[in-house]
C-alpha cells in the first residue's frame, strides 16, 4: 500500500483552500522538493528535485515546510488499520508498507483483494486520504502494481500473468535500478525485461555483480523476499542543505561536527555502532561527492565519527563552494565491544571518548544545551 502524494495530501485536508492548488513540500527555495500534489507533478516537479527547478516549472506553487508530527500521526492511524488486516507489515517509510496477507482469507471470511479495498476506502472515508494498492504473489511485483494506477488505484499481477506483463515493461520499474545502473544496463542493450530474458545468469553477474542475479530473478518475476516486520537498520546518515553555498571551512567544519553528534545520538539511542563513515557533498553544479572509510572497531562517538568525516572532506582539496555537506556511518553491529581498539597514531583518542560519555550524562540530568564544544557555535 502506498500513500498518494502523502504530506500534500495530509496539507490538503487539513487545509480545504489548498484543493485544487500545486501544493510543493519542502524546504525553501535551497532545498529539495520532499513531495509534491499531483496538480504539480502534472507541471513535471518530481521528488528530490532541487526547490529552484521546481518553481521554475511551477511558479505559483504553493510551498509548505515539512509538518512531520501531522504526517506521523496520520501515519500511525492507517498502520492501525493495517494491523486489523494482518500482523505481518513491513513499513517503508511514513506512506508506503507492504502487509503479507497469507492466511487472511480464513481469518478475515473474505479475500485479500476485498479487505485491501476495504482499507483504502476507510483511508478515505475516516482519515480523509487515499491509497494505492499493489496486489501480487511477491514484494517485487507487489510494487510494480502499485504503481500503475495512481493516484487510488487497485492493481493486480496474477502468477499467471506475470511473464506476459513484464515482458514489454522497461527495466527502470525494477525499485532500486537508479540512473548509474539504468546507464549501464543501457550500455549492454538491456532496456526492458525482454532484453533482460535474452542474457544468461553468468553472465549478467560478471556484468553487474551481485545486481546481476538479482536481475536475472526479477526479469522471471521472482522475488523470495519475506514480509520483515522488523527491518534491520543499514546506516544512519544526517544531512543539511545551505541557504547559501559556502566554502567557509569554519561553517562546513560546524556543521560536521553537528551532523556528526546527530548520527551519534541515534546511533547510541538505537544501541548501534558502524565501521564505515561516510562523508557526502554536494558542489555548486549539483555534483555529489561521497567518499568512506573503514574503520578497525565500529564506532558511535560523534569525536571518531567528525574526525574520519572531516579526514575525508580534507581529501577533497578546493571543490567548493559546496550547497549540501551529510555524513553518516553503515556496517552496522551492537554497540557492545563498540570503541574499544583506540588509536595507536592518537594517543588522545581514549581521553576524548570518555569526555563524550561525560558529556552524554550531563546531557541526559540536565538537557541537550547543557554543555556543547566551541566549533558547533561555528
Amino acid at each position: 500500500m502506498d500513500c498518494d502524494a502523502f504530506y500534500a495530501s495530509v496539507e490538503k485536508r487539513d487545509n480545504p483552500e489548498l484543493n485544487g492548488k500545486p501544493v510543493i513540500i519542502g524546504g525553501g527555495r535551497r532545498g529539495v522538493v520532499s513531495t509534491a500534489c499531483y496538480v504539480a507533478r502534472i507541471r513535471g516537479v518530481r521528488s528530490a528535485m532541487p526547490m529552484f527547478q521546481a518553481l521554475k516549472l511551477c511558479p505559483e506553487a504553493v510551498i509548505i515546510k515539512p509538518r512531520m508530527d501531522a504526517y506521523v500521526e496520520a501515519s500511525r492511524a492507517i498502520r492501525a488499520m493495517m494491523e486489523e488486516l494482518t500482523p505481518s507489515i513491513e513499513p517503508l517509510s511514513l506512506d508506503e508498507a507492504f502487509l503479507d496477507m497469507t492466511g487472511t482469507a480464513r481469518l478475515h471470511g473474505a479475500p485479500p483483494a476485498v479487505m485491501l479495498a476495504g482499507l483504502v476506502r476507510r483511508m478515505k472515508d475516516e482519515l480523509g486520504l487515499t491509497g494505492s494498492i499493489g496486489l501480487s504473489h511477491n514484494k517485487f511485483l507487489a510494487k510494480v502494481a502499485s504503481d500503475l494506477d495512481k493516484p487510488h488505484g487497485f492493481s493486480v499481477i496474477g502468477a499467471a500473468e506475470t511473464d506476459d506483463f513484464l515482458r514489454d515493461k522497461p527495466v527502470k520499474l525494477i525499485w532500486g535500478v537508479g540512473a548509474v545502473t539504468q546507464g549501464a544496463l543501457d550500455k549492454a542493450g538491456i532496456r526492458t525485461f525482454a532484453d533482460l530474458l535474452r542474457w544468461e545468469k553468468t553472465d549478467l553477474v560478471a556484468r553487474f555483480g551481485g545486481m546481476g542475479e538479482r536481475l536475472w530473478h526479477l526479469a522471471r518475476g521472482q522475488d523470495r523476499r519475506r514480509v520483515s516486520a522488523h527491518e534491520p537498520v543499514k546506516s544512519i546518515s544526517k544531512e543539511t542543505t545551505f541557504f547559501e553555498d559556502t566554502g567557509n571551512a569554519d561553517i562546513l567544519d560546524g556543521h560536521l561536527w553537528r551532523l556528526s553528534e546527530q548520527v551519534a545520538d541515534r546511533a547510541k539511542a538505537k544501541d548501534l555502532a558502524g565501521r564505515i563513515v561516510t562523508l557526502k557533498i554536494k558542489r555548486s553544479d549539483f555534483k555529489t561527492l561521497t567518499r568512506r572509510v573503514s574503520l578497525h572497531d565500529p564506532t558511535q562517538l560523534a569525536d571518531r565519527i567528525y574526525r574520519h568525516a572531516r579526514a575525508l572532506f580534507d581529501q577533497l582539496g578546493d571543490q567548493g563552494p559546496f550547497r549540501l555537506i551529510g555524513c553518516g556511518i553503515s556496517d552496522l553491529s551492537p554497540a557492545e565491544g563498540a570503541d574499544l581498539a583506540g588509536d595507536l597514531l592518537d594517543p588522545d583518542a581514549v581521553k576524548r571518548s570518555q569526555a563524550e560519555r561525560a558529556t552524554d550524562q550531563i546531557r541526559d540530568r540536565y538537557g541537550s544545551k547543557a554543555i556543547v564544544k566551541g566549533r558547533a557555535l561555528r
